[in-house]
């Protein structure tokens, strides 16, 4: 083995975390998307049985790809949370809050 070759499988994982992060972000545009939707037909953002929807599905792909389960559900929360965050304008993430307008009371 040489520092070659540890050097070359770094960049592979440098590749892999931008692509992570860029799916991260994808996911991110859609949620808000989704917000928007929600929100014009009167739903609220949080929806337990959608979001377990969501958890058990990743977790069948874990399984299938022989990734670690429990893991995979981790980050999933971890991700849906965010995601309702952002859905409910709490995060960077989601649509800055309209300044006050101004009232004749003021």
């Amino acid at each position: 083995m040489s520092d070659d070759r540890l050097e070359a499988l770094r960049d592979r994982l440098r590749e892999l975390d931008r692509e992570l992060v860029a799916l991260i972000g994808r996911r991110k545009d859609l949620v808000i998307e989704i917000g928007e939707v929600k929100q014009a037909l009167g739903r609220p953002v949080l929806d337990p049985p959608q979001e377990a929807k969501v958890v058990r599905r990743a977790a069948e792909f874990a399984r299938e790809l022989d990734v670690d389960v429990e893991l995979t559900r981790d980050v999933m929360w971890r991700i849906i949370a965010s995601s309702r965050d952002a859905q409910e304008g709490r995060t960077r993430w989601g649509p800055p809050a309209p300044p006050p307008t101004p009232t004749d009371e003021d």
